[in-house]
């Protein structure tokens, strides 16, 4: 058994090989290194300049939101597959939330309860609408970005954000069958 160790959000997995994405924040495979190699950004001191401020703001209040309509959506579900999906997801989300408090040296804002669908298909459609804006926002932050840190950890979520669509994308066309 092996300690490998996410760059991104620093969190420790243990097991026999990598995994294929860090099981806490979603970043890829090449995020995620042997204990001993990894240089997690969260553990770094990082400047941040005035836009990369603002941006990482923006970031804390998508994600909290975030966690707030996935765990709507987790309770609106009577499909446990679905139920522990959204809430995997909103723990996903949480943990970009935490990056960046602790990035920002700040506290973390508590979650508020947020209003979603009684419809699965309408859940799943904001969800898409919620990553791929996000998606979006990570990429224009991480072209922005003048730290190298900040820069690695929009590029992640860019990316973990994209992959989220495509596991809706999946429950929706297996739906259609």
């Amino acid at each position: 058994m092996k300690t490998y160790i996410c760059e991104i959000c620093g969190d420790a997995y243990l097991g026999e090989d990598r995994p294929s994405q860090c099981p806490f924040c979603g970043a890829g495979k090449g995020f995620i290194k042997d204990g001993i190699e990894a240089r997690p950004i969260v553990n770094e001191a990082i400047e941040v300049d005035e836009r990369e401020r603002g941006n990482l703001m923006k970031t804390l209040e998508l994600e909290m939101h975030a966690v707030a309509i996935y765990q709507c959506m987790a309770g609106k579900t009577d499909k446990y597959e679905i139920k522990a999906m959204y809430k995997r997801l909103a723990k996903v989300e949480l943990e970009h939330a935490t990056i960046v408090t602790k990035v920002l040296k700040i506290e973390r804002p508590e979650a508020v309860e947020i209003s979603c669908a009684d419809s699965e298909v309408e859940n799943f459609d904001e969800t898409i609408k919620l990553e791929d804006d996000a998606s979006k926002l990570y990429a224009t932050f991480a072209q922005e970005a003048v730290n190298a840190n900040i820069k690695k950890f929009f590029g992640a979520l860019t990316i973990v954000e994209r992959e989220h669509i495509d596991l809706i994308n999946n429950y929706l066309s297996n739906n259609k069958q």
